[in-house]
């Protein structure tokens, strides 16, 4: 993976690992939700989250990191409440779950490819082509046959009614609407547009 570009304050990304040796990062239901527990506790303060999908051995989030403007940007330790670096919250949560993995499962070394793939989202033709990528990825890779009864994934949050932490409104407008949403997510993703920005060993 070539060398990854800085994070910045206020700049929309398409967050992506794996494990390492493209091992399994997520072996039974309860660590999924952990890792969940986990970006919510590290990740959350710091970026607004738009779509996710969690896979056996890797992960998908678009977000946007806030910026130092915005409230909920505390307890970093500087001055203006913003953690030094954007990217110290993403090691920080890969760090914590890595650590309770390899106590689960008595194993040592490195759990994630380092450094984490980031790729800046610049269009809003790409963002809406990046969330159906995102939710398509578990039958892309043969999981599941239908995507939508992937578990692990923020394509039903983002049809719900219920409270939800992702950005949910601001998805539903860049799709102008639910049902502009599920028709787009009926159509195979162009991965001409998505895959070239993606190592094309990462499955």
């Amino acid at each position: 993976m070539p060398k990854p570009v800085p994070l910045q304050y206020g700049k929309y990304y398409h967050i992506f690992n794996r494990g390492n040796s493209q091992e399994n990062i997520f072996i039974e239901e309860r660590n999924y939700c952990y890792f969940l527990k986990l970006y919510a506790r590290h990740i959350m303060p710091v970026a607004d989250t738009y779509a996710y999908c969690l896979l056996r051995n890797h992960f998908h989030f678009l977000v946007r990191i806030k910026t130092v403007e915005e409230p909920d940007l505390t307890g970093f330790g500087n001055l203006s409440g913003l953690p030094r670096k954007p990217s110290q919250p993403f090691s920080n949560l890969f760090n914590a779950y890595a650590k309770a993995f390899n106590k689960t499962y008595h194993r040592t070394g490195t759990l994630f490819q380092r450094p984490f793939g980031r790729i800046e989202v610049t269009s809003d033709s790409y963002f809406m082509q990046l969330v159906t990528y995102i939710h398509q990825n578990p039958q892309k890779h043969g999981f599941v046959s239908d995507f939508r009864t992937w578990p692990y994934s923020s394509y039903q949050a983002l049809l719900s009614t219920k409270p939800t932490r992702l950005q949910r409104d601001d998805v539903l407008a860049w799709f102008q609407g639910v049902d502009h949403f599920e028709d787009v997510h009926r159509y195979e993703v162009d991965e001409r547009k998505i895959a070239p920005l993606v190592p094309d060993d990462f499955d």
